[in-house]
């Protein structure tokens, strides 16, 4: 059980350092378009939000990833397992329970849940974010269509 464990913190760190690092990048990335001046406001808000969603889905992907990995190295679920759907059923919560994982490691497919819902909230506040720093500079530059009301 302690090897369990130790997994999970691993590929959980791991998972985290992803998203943090894409977090960075996509904050970044949506800071320095949402400060340019545009003559369709709405548009691009919409590419703002469009890009950091497609960030993030590309972070839990290769997060969703590195569980498979670990899936293999520790031989985790059955022989012939499709190991990059399992963790993709684990870590989305979605639990069809076709795959079992082996009686040694049944913990990991909660961990990977739990890792799963963490990284979900995460980016639903990233996206929370920057939508709310979009708009606020739209506003504040008076795009057409927007006033501070937006912001609220």
């Amino acid at each position: 059980m302690t090897l369990q464990f130790l997994v999970g913190a691993v590929v959980s760190g791991i998972n985290i350092m992803i998203h943090a690092m894409v977090t960075v990048g996509a904050i970044g990335i949506a800071r320095s378009a949402g400060l340019r001046h545009t003559a369709w406001p709405r548009l691009h808000l919409m590419a703002v939000m469009v890009a950091t969603a497609t960030a993030l889905m590309i972070a839990h992907t290769l997060e969703i990833l590195v569980w498979s990995l670990a899936y293999r190295i520790f031989r985790v679920a059955p022989a012939g397992s499709d190991l990059i759907y399992f963790a993709f059923v684990n870590y989305t919560t979605l639990g069809y329970g076709d795959i079992t994982p082996v009686e040694a490691w049944r913990l990991t497919g909660p961990m990977t849940a739990m890792n799963g819902i963490l990284m979900f909230g995460w980016s639903t506040a990233v996206l929370f974010e920057v939508l709310r720093k979009t708009l606020e500079h739209l506003a504040a530059i008076a795009a057409p269509d927007f006033s501070s009301e937006d912001r609220d």
